[in-house]
């Protein structure tokens, strides 16, 4: 009984809550489509003609068409790119880990990959964990002093991502054998490709720069989804707020806001009274909410629904907030994931291929 109302409480937490109608004469939509088109039609509708601003114009719609004049395929592709266009963790991070201690004259730092391995599982990948494990390991710079160990690491992880942005835009990081013919086979299928550069573990620049790769003939089908697209999408604009500056769409956002966190709050109580449990449901974290931000974004962009756009993700917080919106989601397994398992996951598979991801298989509806 447990089980089944955790995962009640986990569908009803995650339902749009029911829209307020803050300001006299405006009524709120009571969800949010997943059209553009028609969020841009209702909102117009509704506002009142003395509101200061309206929303901005719904995002372009990424469009591949067909050769051969068929119908489009309903189906979209979401790709991430840290761990899914390429194993940075492999060829990037640890590279750049050992760049940054020479920079600052750590000669006695270098990390080999059975080093780096088991750095990154004995602290779940969290690298500022992992360069504390290190130095607990082969002891601290002598002229250190104890207070200033947190302001060390930090200097050694700003350094580190300084070395990540060169080598990103170096054919040191290579991208994921099959990538580009996946990426081909989906343009010619008609299926639409994003590529979410918004919440990478080590930033949009380098994502974007990951990006680039696939080479200006096949970027220029695609779309790059990062931080302003996410502003610019219609979920930023009415969930976010971001980019709403009349005080009628300000006010509307923040109400909305409060009624979500009001209606997860409910359910928890709910479902904790037929359990005999006291609970209290925070707010997502902001990480987790970036995630699904970027997803929704991501459909928008591609034209689909998010149950019609297929994420294909290298990591556990991203199939999580996939599964909170409804999104299925494929795991490519990398360097950092090798072990980890993914269970709300639809497929997990090691690669790009024949044996592995192929668009074919998306169509076909075969995961595995």
């Amino acid at each position: 009984m447990a089980a089944a109302a955790a995962r009640w409480l986990l569908l009803r937490a995650s339902a749009p809550a029911p829209a307020l109608n803050p300001v006299d004469g405006f009524k709120a939509p009571s969800s949010i489509p997943t059209s553009p088109i028609a969020t841009s039609l209702h909102v117009r509708a509704a506002a009142p003609r003395s509101s200061a601003r309206r929303l901005r114009t719904p995002p372009l719609r990424c469009t591949s068409p067909s050769s051969n004049g068929s119908t489009e395929p309903t189906l979209a592709v979401l790709l991430e790119v840290e761990g899914v266009l390429a194993d940075v963790y492999r060829f990037g991070s640890r590279q750049a880990f050992n760049v940054a201690f020479q920079n600052l004259g750590l000669d006695c730092a270098n990390w080999t990959e059975p080093i780096y391995a088991d750095l990154v599982r004995k602290a779940s990948g969290d690298e500022e964990r992992m360069v504390v494990l290190f130095f607990d390991r082969i002891g601290w710079p002598t002229s250190l002093p104890t207070s200033e160990k947190g302001s060390f690491t930090k200097s050694v992880l700003r350094e580190k991502l300084k070395a990540l942005e060169k080598l990103s835009s170096t054919d040191a990081l290579p991208l994921r054998p099959g990538v580009e013919k996946f990426v081909d086979d989906a343009l010619s299928e008609a299926v639409p490709v994003a590529i979410l550069a918004t919440y990478g573990r080590n930033g949009e620049k380098i994502s974007r720069s990951i990006a680039e790769k696939l080479g200006p003939r096949r970027t220029s089908k695609i779309k790059i989804v990062g931080k302003e697209e996410v502003e610019r999408s219609f979920y930023g604009q009415l969930v976010l707020g971001e980019g709403v500056a009349s005080s009628l769409d300000e006010q509307l956002t923040k109400e909305a806001q409060k009624a979500a966190s009001a209606e997860k709050q409910r359910v928890a109580e709910e479902v904790a009274s037929l359990l005999k449990l006291s609970v209290d449901i925070s707010t997502a974290s902001k990480r987790s909410e970036k995630i699904i931000a970027t997803l929704r974004a991501g459909s928008e962009y591609v034209g689909r629904d998010v149950q019609n756009c297929i994420l294909v993700t290298g990591s556990q917080p991203s199939v999580i907030a996939a599964e909170r919106i409804g999104m299925p989601c494929i795991v490519l397994r990398s360097s950092l994931t090798a072990r980890a398992e993914f269970h709300s996951a639809k497929a997990v598979m090691d690669g790009f291929g024949d044996t592995d991801l192929t668009i074919s298989k998306l169509l076909s509806k075969r995961w595995s």
